[in-house]
């Protein structure tokens, strides 16, 4: 058995709840995880003193257990170079020096095979549409992106769950109808053709368990909500546990109860 806490848009800032950050440190540190899983949007303005306090919490949970970490919007200071013109160096800065050096890490832990994909390219010509509303707020993976991921894949162990860790929901969220990644049908399809059998994502502020079908392989996504006072439609802070056993992925999410800690709240099972 092999259990994932995913948790995403924790968005350190002004709108991070630092009540709930604690609660989930103590969550990690009570029980036993075999894995943590951040799925973007650590900052809210991309600042290195946001990003500080990101870090902070990374460290104290790599006490406990392994962890993979992908950008989200939040993260990347793309006014430095919209559409490639400016200095490039500095859209993924303070991410690289607070986080992670590496925004498309791979990581293997007994029972699952993680491949993260970096879908936060700021404001390039591929990411604009004809809603101002996208600027800089749409996810996009180019096709050597999606090539490169599945030739990580060739070296999972065999019968290991193929996770893919990447910020923008691919499943248009429920009360805010929107996809956050472009090319979204497309590409869940060539995920199954990989085998990948896990999406952890976030990006959409209100958690969801998704079960896509396809003739290769079926894909579970987990939508992780965010964990600040920017929820969706009023509802409470959460983050998803995924368990993973020979037969069975389930997802379940645990929610703020609102007096100093997350509860269990609704879960799925799967079979595999």
């Amino acid at each position: 058995m092999t259990r994932i806490l995913h948790v995403s848009d924790l968005h350190f800032g002004r709108p991070a709840v630092l009540e709930q950050i604690d609660a989930i440190e103590a969550a990690i540190a009570k029980r036993s995880f075999d894995a943590v899983a951040a799925s973007g949007d650590f900052s809210q303005r991309a600042r290195a003193g946001e990003f500080q306090r990101a870090a902070a919490f990374l460290r104290d949970v790599r006490k406990f257990c392994p962890v993979i970490t992908v950008p989200g919007n939040h993260d990347v200071a793309w006014w430095f170079a919209p559409v490639g013109i400016g200095d490039e160096r500095k859209v993924y800065e303070n991410y690289r020096g607070y986080i992670s050096e590496d925004l498309e890490p791979t990581m293997q832990v007994p029972g699952a095979y993680f491949v993260g994909v970096n879908t936060a390219h700021g404001v390039t010509a591929r990411t604009l549409t004809l809603n101002p509303r996208d600027i800089s707020i749409i996810g996009d993976l180019t096709p050597s992106q999606i090539d490169a991921a599945g030739r990580k894949f060739e070296a999972a162990p065999s019968g290991d769950v193929k996770v893919i860790v990447m910020h923008h929901n691919p499943v248009a969220g429920e009360l805010s109808q929107r996809f956050g990644l472009k090319h979204s049908s497309r590409i869940l399809n060539t995920f199954a053709e990989m085998g990948v059998e896990l999406v952890l994502c976030g990006h959409d502020h209100q958690e969801a368990v998704n079960f896509i079908e396809h003739p290769r392989r079926d894909v579970i996504v987990s939508t992780a909500g965010t964990v600040s006072n920017r929820s969706r439609g009023g509802r409470p802070s959460s983050y998803n546990v995924i368990t993973i056993e020979a037969q069975s992925i389930t997802v379940a999410t645990f929610v703020w109860d609102g007096e100093g800690d997350f509860v269990s709240g609704p879960q799925r099972c799967f079979e595999r």
